[in-house]
């Protein structure tokens, strides 16, 4: 069968890496460390995806202008602190290697910086097995779809035949706004409820559903 989608597209944290308690901690972590009231879990878990220091606005909105800096230092020394512990989600290695041999080219849209991201390719394997990417400190942050769109221009694709895959809102929305089709999963950063705001093509809830859904549509 032809492929329904020449390029797939991932989102990192909280879709291929478990990593949203340890990113939600490290935003609260750091506001206690500059003597701010933290952010409930809800609202610090709503920013994963976006670049950090949009992450950080949003996250506390009161903070001043000239603190948002001092937040983010303590914010990256709290996660860098710990993120050699993360593990990538059961059966993303497999899923790769699946996608990899049925002929689908791969990227990774992500609210890391470079660095961030080569520190994760790094840790987890998984570099070698992507044929792009894109990061937030390169390209304006989700929702806006500049990630997309050239990662588009750089695979001489049409935003039609690519997926992009992500736990967020944002990540539905980048895909909506570059014109490409959006596949939700409910096991990172927001529920299945607030992905349905972002009228995503469809959203599974585990790595082993996603497997057989583009087994079936990709």
């Amino acid at each position: 069968m032809p492929k329904q989608f020449e390029l797939i597209v991932f989102d990192w944290d909280g879709t291929l890496l478990d990593s949203t308690a340890l990113i939600t901690r490290s935003l609260q972590a750091a506001a206690v460390a500059i003597g701010v009231p933290p952010p409930s879990d809800a609202r610090a878990s709503h920013v994963i995806g976006l670049g950090l220091i949009d992450a950080l606005r949003y996250a506390m909105p009161d903070l001043e202008e000239a603190r948002y800096r001092e937040l983010a230092e303590h914010y990256r020394d709290h996660y860098l602190a710990r993120d050699a512990d993360l593990d990538l989600f059961d059966g993303v290695r497999d899923l790769i290697d699946q996608l990899r041999d049925a002929g689908h080219n791969l990227a990774v849209a992500t609210g890391k910086p470079r660095r961030g991201l080569l520190r994760a390719f790094a840790a987890s394997g998984l570099g070698p097995k992507f044929h792009g990417s894109r990061c937030a400190d390169e390209c304006q942050s989700k929702p806006h779809p500049q990630m997309l769109e050239e990662l588009c221009s750089e695979f001489g694709v049409p935003a039609s035949s690519v997926l992009m895959i992500g736990d967020t809102t944002h990540d539905m929305l980048m895909a909506s706004n570059a014109g490409c089709a959006g596949l939700g999963v409910t096991y990172g950063a927001h529920s299945h409820e607030t992905l349905l705001t972002a009228a995503p093509l469809h959203c599974v809830d585990s790595i082993s559903e996603l497997a057989t859904w583009l087994h079936a549509n990709a």
